[in-house]
This record gives C-alpha cells, structure tokens and sequence, in this order.
C-alpha cells in the first residue's frame, strides 16, 4: 500500500472513532472529569495550540527560500500531525461546545479532513485543483488561528 493511503486510512480511522465515541457518548470517565478541571482546560490548551502553530511550520519552511530545503520533510510531519489531530482535539474537550466553540471544532475537522484528502490521494495535474485545495486548506487554518487566539482572549478575560 502506498504511503499517502497510509495518511488516508489512518486519518480516517482516528476522525471516524472520535466521531464514533461523540456520537455514542463513549468516554474514558476519567478524562471527562480531568476535562472539567479548569487548570487542566488551560494546560490541554496550550497543548493544542502548541500544535495549531506547529501546523504554521511549513507554510514558513516554504514562504522563505533558505528554509526551502526543510519544506519536504515539514511536509510530511505536517501529514503526519493532522491526521493524528482528533487526538489532541480528544485530549482538550470531548465535546464540540456550543457558539464559536461549535464553529472552532466543525472548520478544525472540515480542515483536517480536507488535509487527510490531499493532493497526493487526489492526483490532478490541473492547477485549478491544486490552488483551490490550497487556497481553502489555508484559508480554513487562518479561520482556525483566528478563533484559537479569540478563545485564548476569552478564556482569560473571564478567569
């Protein structure tokens, strides 16, 4: 099996569980209480914003030229971490919240899910293909770093 299958089947299989345990109310209990834990909200947090930046990486590693030479092995991390990012989600909140927190999750899956579909699984040669994928790839990242940092401000501001 080749590689980037490898990322679609995996992908699909950790988004699917995650799904699965929301939509069946399966939780590990004791998460579910940790979670609850305003202390470890924040630290879990940070954990996944940590990520969401991460993800940034390789859109630096090919926006300047002497970091270019990194962009091929960024790219394959940056595979590698958004398919595994139901897990950091799953660590955070087990839930999708409501409001903004409800929009924060569904563009967080919309986008992992349009990254587990990349364009090594969609093979077109078509430029109008490639820059729409990345175009609204990118585009759902800077909504998400957006309501990442909006929800950083609120969160803090009702300490």
């Amino acid at each position: 099996m080749k590689k980037e299958y490898n990322f679609l089947i995996i992908g699909f299989t950790i988004f699917t569980v995650f799904i699965v345990q929301y939509l069946l109310e399966l939780r590990w209990q004791w998460l579910y209480e940790l979670q609850l834990d305003e202390n470890y909200k924040r630290w879990s947090g940070v954990f996944v914003g940590a990520f969401i930046i991460f993800q940034w990486i390789l859109t630096i590693t090919r926006a300047f030229k002497r970091l270019r030479i990194y962009a091929v092995r960024f790219t394959s991390l940056h595979k590698w971490v958004g398919i595994t990012s139901p897990l950091f989600f799953y660590v955070h909140a087990m839930e999708f919240g409501y409001g903004y927190l409800a929009l924060l999750s569904y563009i967080f899956f919309i986008n992992m899910i349009l990254g587990t579909i990349n364009l090594d699984i969609i093979k077109s040669q078509k430029d109008w293909i490639f820059q729409s994928w990345m175009i609204t790839h990118v585009a759902l990242s800077i909504i998400i770093t957006f309501l990442m940092f909006f929800h950083i401000g609120i969160v803090f501001y009702y300490k």
